[in-house]
């Protein structure tokens, strides 16, 4: 796994769709699988590296006021993401609990577009709830988004031996989630080849 960098949990950042940056919160380290929203301390640190990229503003009190329900309501929004990314990958059918709830995640909180004049006009998402809560529900959102359109049908999974992320596909020939999995890819080829040819 090559990343830019990992959060506090350790889940890769890859730079991928939110969704599925999100749903990358499940990887494989050596081979073994790891939750990188295993306490509620993961899932603020995850929530605080991906503030600049959230149109929700989530303060430190925010992240500090995060509890055991969120890390469930998470937890479930995440594997949530997972069950779709995978059925969209295999081609099949989305399953219908995983699309109820999603659409059940992505109702949880209100938002709605407010502009603001300083320091310059720009537009914020204003929510009625918890700003934790609506910037898990502005990720179900995003997710019902990705899964609904063409870029639905991009979404991929990553062929790099022993991982386990997904990824949204920027050109045909990109098969692997990072260019480490890519090279661990070749080098388990190279290596397979060579011992094939010596028997």
């Amino acid at each position: 796994m090559d990343v830019a960098h990992l959060t506090g949990g350790g889940s890769p950042v890859l730079g991928e769709a939110l969704p599925i940056e999100f749903g990358n919160t499940v990887y494989a380290k050596r081979g073994r699988p790891n939750d990188g929203l295993q306490t509620v301390e993961h899932l603020a640190a995850w929530l605080r590296d991906m503030r600049p990229r959230l149109t929700i503003t989530l303060t430190d009190a925010d992240l500090q006021s995060i509890g055991d329900d969120d890390l469930r309501q998470a937890r479930e929004l995440r594997d949530t993401i997972r069950t779709l990314a995978a059925a969209s990958v295999e081609g099949s059918a989305f399953d219908a609990d995983a699309v109820a709830a999603l659409n059940r995640h992505a109702a949880r909180t209100p938002r709605w577009r407010e502009l603001r004049a300083t320091p310059e006009p720009h537009l914020v998402t204003a929510a009625a709830g918890r700003p934790v809560e609506a910037a898990l529900a502005l990720l179900a959102e995003e997710a019902a988004t990705l899964f609904a359109g063409s870029a639905g049908l991009e979404v991929c999974a990553c062929h790099g031996p022993g991982c386990v992320l997904f990824f949204v596909r920027d050109s045909p020939r990109r098969e692997w989630c990072s260019a480490g999995c890519g090279n661990r890819a070749r080098v388990a080829r190279h290596y397979a080849r060579t011992k094939a040819q010596s028997t």
